[in-house]
């Protein structure tokens, strides 16, 4: 029996494209805990040290989040197709406060091992928590309202880039949570930074459970792939169109550089946070193409990430304890102070990292070990799940 053909409701070739930004994502990670001085400023995005392999192993994991959103939108229209409105709304309201939660006190804990939590970092699945409280009060509203709000905040929250906020006052604190990447002290010792501002990422979720209509059972393959192609092709062609004028749709424009492997680099550079109209349309644009090129595939190797997509939640959780961790067994081996990855605000400011990693081919060496690790992890509590679809608490995790 193939991993993909144990009975579920669940949708292939959704699974297999979330399992694949999963198994990328953790590409990312990876890069962030053991690429040579990682820590210190030699980032994919840095014009001064980058170069098109370092900055491709980044870009490749742009599709991450906005997939990995987008997918979680459709998820909760799928399972809410035989429920409910208020059985929905109540789901996705209670989970999205759960998410945060783990967000705050567990996920930081994972991404940091700081146990006086001086650093709280609010990303992805903040946001998802956050938007799915929003969707659990927007799904009482027509779809086409829906649909509405989703596109008038994906293509018009760039016109809002103009309105920077410093410090931490009342206001200040509403818009980095809504639209600005930002932070603030909130006791002496304490930072709390918002690097997923919710805006936009509202917006792609309510996009992504309109997006859920297409997989209805009385949706045709032939209407549903007509559509995949014309959201994925039209959403590339805005992508060059509007990052060719480079007026309007990113924070930051494009700009020639001293080389053309450079200027490359700096036209694929879109915003990620938050998320531009120009990133958004440069990364959903390929995955609905690829959607419709997988919908009918079925072989070893989407089964294989048909694993991952379908316990995405637990998978994120893991895959950053294994990381952290093998970053400490790492420092072990080579004989260094593995008390380096307790990545508390002395360790961080005090320069002590400087130096510390390894080359980009051990990156991809250690991202695959680590992949490789988790799936038999995954494969046994995807099985648990199915075999278990009684146990409610499990759909929240």
């Amino acid at each position: 029996m193939t991993k993909s053909s144990i009975k579920s409701k669940r949708i292939n070739s959704i699974d297999l494209l979330r399992g694949l930004v999963m198994v990328l994502m953790a590409l990312d990670h990876v890069r962030d805990y053991f690429h040579i001085n990682a820590f210190t400023g030699n980032y994919p995005e840095n014009m001064e040290s980058t170069n098109i392999v370092l900055f491709g192993t980044r870009f490749v994991t742009h599709f991450c989040a906005p997939v990995f959103v987008f997918l979680a939108g459709t998820s909760a229209f799928l399972y809410g197709q035989n429920k409910s409105k208020i059985h929905l709304s109540k789901f996705l309201i209670t989970r999205g406060i759960w998410l945060i939660l783990v967000e705050i006190l567990i996920n930081n804990f994972l991404w940091w091992f700081d146990i006086s939590f001086g650093f709280t970092n609010l990303q992805v699945i903040w946001a998802i928590g956050i938007c799915m409280i929003v969707l659990g009060l927007l799904i009482h509203l027509p779809k086409k309202i829906i649909l509405s709000i989703g596109l008038l905040i994906v293509f018009g929250h760039n016109l809002l880039d103009g309105i920077v906020k410093e410090g931490s006052s009342i206001d200040s604190i509403i818009w980095y949570f809504l639209h600005q990447m930002n932070g603030f002290s909130y006791t002496e010792g304490k930072f709390l930074w918002f690097s997923y501002p919710v805006l936009p990422w509202i917006g792609v979720m309510s996009l992504g459970y309109c997006f859920g209509l297409l997989y209805k059972k009385n949706i045709t393959l032939a209407y549903r792939q007509k559509w995949l192609l014309i959201m994925g092709f039209t959403s590339i062609i805005l992508f060059f169109v509007l990052r060719g004028l480079n007026v309007y749709g990113d924070l930051v424009p494009w700009s020639y550089q001293e080389s053309t492997e450079k200027s490359i680099i700096s036209f694929f550079n879109a915003t990620k946070y938050p998320p531009s109209l120009v990133y958004l349309l440069m990364t959903l644009g390929p995955a609905f193409l690829f959607l419709y090129a997988i919908e009918n595939v079925k072989n070893k190797i989407a089964d294989y990430l048909i694993v991952f997509g379908r316990v995405p939640f637990f998978y994120y959780i893991l895959h950053i304890f294994v990381i952290h961790l093998g970053a400490i067994i790492g420092l072990v081996i080579t004989g260094k102070d593995w008390k380096l990855m307790i990545l508390d605000n002395e360790t961080m400011n005090s320069g002590a990292l400087h130096g510390y990693g390894y080359s980009l081919l051990t990156v991809y060496i250690i991202w695959i070990t680590i992949v490789l690790i988790l799936y038999p992890i995954c494969y046994k509590y995807m099985r648990y799940k199915l075999i278990n679809k009684d146990k409610w608490w499990l759909s929240y995790l």
